[in-house]
């Protein structure tokens, strides 16, 4: 059995990662889409918000499953048993950054490879940080996020425009 780990923030999840996550789990027979729990950023959602948006994404994904971990993604794949890490490439930028982790991590485990997909091309333009803005501004998110992460990204800017 062949299990991925596709490890990200997902702050929030974007049409970007659901491509990704799409994707992969038509390759692997089990996808672990890993939620990291970074203590040196501050993310907009905490990590138990982000699991949930996840589930709810991918709740008809049957070889999907969501997990929050936190330390070396290296050991979290060793410790969920998976034989491959996927990452996302937007480009050439994200291949120099994503070049450097995968060999490190292979210096770490040499038995986890690291399998790189490349964003649909109009996703490609896409990220976290942009839609949290277009979010912070009350701009249309429909185009970037599903609905219900719109609704949670809508609920989290009108809590913070209260404080």
């Amino acid at each position: 059995m062949l299990r991925a780990v596709y490890p990200g923030s997902f702050d929030p999840v974007t049409y970007g990662h659901y491509d990704i996550i799409l994707r992969s789990c038509k390759i692997v027979d089990e996808l672990i889409v890993g939620v990291l729990n970074n203590k040196a950023k501050m993310p907009l959602f905490s990590v138990e918000e982000r699991v949930k948006m996840l589930e709810e994404v991918t709740k008809d994904l049957p070889n999907v499953r969501i997990l929050p971990f936190d330390g070396l993604l290296v050991d979290f794949a060793k410790r969920v048993g998976a034989d491959v890490v996927i990452r996302g490439l937007r480009a050439i930028t994200d291949f120099e950054y994503e070049l450097q982790m995968s060999q490190t991590n292979h210096k770490l485990a040499p038995e986890v490879e690291t399998m790189f997909l490349t964003t649909s091309i109009e996703y490609s333009y896409l990220s976290s940080t942009t839609v949290r803005e277009i979010a912070a501004f009350g701009g249309d998110l429909s185009q970037f996020v599903p609905e219900a992460v719109a609704e949670e990204l809508r609920k989290k800017m009108n809590t913070k425009r209260r404080v």
